[in-house]
């Protein structure tokens, strides 16, 4: 399917040892991995993109999982480096909303479930600084944190770009966080918060 819309394959492998030579030796645009790989089957391929990126900062990855590995998710998010994508097998509807994703991630941005962005948020629900948050800026944090632009999530929410940013910007000041008009940025915002405390 990537090779139909025009992507290289530098490498197709099947374990983590060859996962971790291949992210070393071929230094690839952007790595798809599989949470779950031989031999260890559980979390084999998420610790060898985390790995991969300790030994390359800001090597894009976009994670495919069955479910959240809700530790792993946050390392992996909060970083701070690069491209950085996790979806739900189950909940991929679509080819171009796939290769979207892995656009998006190879691009430097960001593709997030949104049941994935959901599940890290409720574990903070009732910590401060989130509960000082009003319903909608957590409906908006919760789409800057998908990767979306400010007209998208004006469009979504059906609201002016301009309320988007003041949200954005209330957001930023009550998480005590600077305020950037950089997407990526805004993303890796909230996802340093979502790491706070862990």
């Amino acid at each position: 399917m990537l090779e139909a819309y025009d992507f290289e394959i530098l490498a197709a492998v099947e374990s983590g040892p060859e996962l971790t030579r291949a992210l070393a030796e071929l230094e690839p645009d952007v790595a798809v991995v599989d949470v779950r790989l031989p031999p260890s089957h559980t979390d084999e391929g998420l610790q060898c993109a985390l790995a991969a990126r300790r030994a390359r900062p800001g090597l894009p990855v976009l994670v495919l999982s069955q479910h959240v590995e809700q530790l792993y998710a946050r390392e992996l998010l909060a970083d701070g480096n690069g491209g950085i994508g996790y979806l739900l097998k189950d909940r991929v509807f679509d080819a171009d909303q796939f290769i979207d994703a892995v656009r998006r991630v190879a691009a430097g941005g960001t593709a997030m479930d949104p049941q994935v962005i959901s599940q890290l948020l409720s574990r903070r629900a009732r910590d401060k600084p989130i509960g000082g948050l009003t319903p909608r800026e957590r409906e908006v944090m919760e789409l800057v944190a998908q990767g979306r632009s400010n007209a998208a999530i004006a469009a979504q929410l059906v609201v002016t770009e301009r309320a988007v940013a003041k949200h954005t910007s209330n957001i930023f000041a009550k998480l005590d966080l600077p305020v950037s008009d950089d997407d990526n940025r805004r993303v890796l915002a909230v996802l340093a918060y979502l790491d706070h405390g862990r």
